[in-house]
């Protein structure tokens, strides 16, 4: 998985093809965005820090009116 933008996330997440889980343990939020049951992206929350990942070949799976 690599750093991608939130802007990026967001437009994975807003799909409606796409499913998402929440998971959170103490202060670390872990959201995770499924395709098919295959993992695309993930965003890391701990304290005050916010990272988004992708997974290879991401881009695939982008809405062409949100991005």
């Amino acid at each position: 998985m690599k750093l991608i933008m939130r802007s990026e996330f967001d437009n994975l997440r807003k799909n409606p093809l796409h499913s998402y889980e929440s998971d959170v343990n103490g202060e670390k939020q872990v959201i995770k965005i499924f395709r098919d049951g295959e993992l695309i992206a993930k965003k890391i929350t701990l304290k005050k820090s916010t990272r988004y990942f992708g997974a290879h070949g991401y881009q695939e799976y982008f809405t062409d009116d949100l991005c």
